[in-house]
């Protein structure tokens, strides 16, 4: 049983770690922790949905369509909500996020209404042999886009103009402001990739197992691996999701043997969250920061 828990958490894990870069990318720009992120995914899942039984729209075009919309969605939500924030306290903009998780969640429950809703047939195959473990596609699609992106993600920090420009502004506002770098453009580039990311996480959670408000908790469920990992280190929270992934499948076996405490799948990640927070509180990758009175 051990091949199958390691080979699906991993694959698990990939996802989160996309969903943990995009919280990263958010915070490496603006310093802000975004828990709207849960409903990116849900956003992102629903447009797709739409896309795909109202308009009835092949899944490729649905899901580019899907994507161009998110980029205009986190485009839009940074310049009409978030930028009048500017300079106001951390905590504000927090409290933004969670104001605005609350009101897409009841904004989809009242356009889509409350019961989990399946996408059309994407695969013509149910499973897919490999090693001798039936494997669904749509895992395998999972794992072909995370992959994807997380190597977009580094040759997009370290060899993009834009990728650069995002790091500077992390390191330093006013240096990057001085160096003719818009802080703003960066800070609305920082959301929409954010979405953009999300929405594919979404829409692959969605195929699998429908769509519904459920996908917002992810937001909360990744929050673990982004700690793991570091707040600011995009390697940290690929690392931190393919932990988490593990960790969450190994702990519903254990459970289900041994300890029979039930529902260790959900609750083994926050465990390792509080043990993380108390042994080392910046992550594996985090930057330690050095307050001097």
């Amino acid at each position: 049983m051990l091949l199958p828990l390691i080979l699906n958490g991993l694959i698990v894990g990939a996802l989160y770690g996309v969903v943990a870069m995009s919280f990263v990318l958010i915070y490496k720009a603006s310093q802000v922790v975004n828990f709207a992120q849960g409903e990116f995914l849900l956003v992102g899942a629903w447009v797709c949905w739409w896309f795909l039984t109202d308009w009835q729209m092949p899944f490729w075009m649905g899901f580019l369509f899907t994507l161009a919309f998110m980029t205009c969605f986190g485009i839009i939500l940074q310049v009409v909500v978030l930028r009048p924030l500017i300079g106001e306290p951390v905590i504000s903009v927090i409290m933004a996020t969670v104001g605005l998780s609350i009101f897409f969640q009841a904004l989809m429950k009242w356009i889509f209404g409350v019961f989990a809703k399946p996408f059309p047939p994407i695969f013509s195959a149910q499973s897919v042999d490999i090693l001798g473990l039936q494997v669904q596609p749509v895992y395998l699609l999972s794992l072909g886009i995370s992959l994807f992106i997380m190597a977009g993600f580094g040759w997009f920090f370290t060899a993009s103009k834009h990728g650069l420009a995002m790091r500077a502004t992390a390191f330093d506002q006013q240096v990057a402001q001085s160096l003719g770098i818009s802080v703003p453009k960066v800070f609305a580039m920082s959301w929409a990739i954010s979405a953009v990311v999300s929405a594919v996480a979404g829409v692959v959670v969605g195929v699998v197992n429908g769509v519904s408000s459920a996908l917002s908790f992810y937001g909360i469920k990744v929050f673990p691996a982004v700690i793991l990992g570091g707040l600011d280190s995009v390697v940290g929270a690929v690392l931190g999701g393919l932990v988490i992934g593990v960790l969450e499948n190994v702990a519903q076996y254990v459970d289900a043997e041994w300890l029979h405490w039930g529902n260790m799948y959900a609750i083994a990640p926050f465990y390792a969250l509080v043990i993380i927070l108390m042994i080392k509180p910046y992550g594996l990758f985090g930057t330690r920061n050095i307050e001097r009175v």
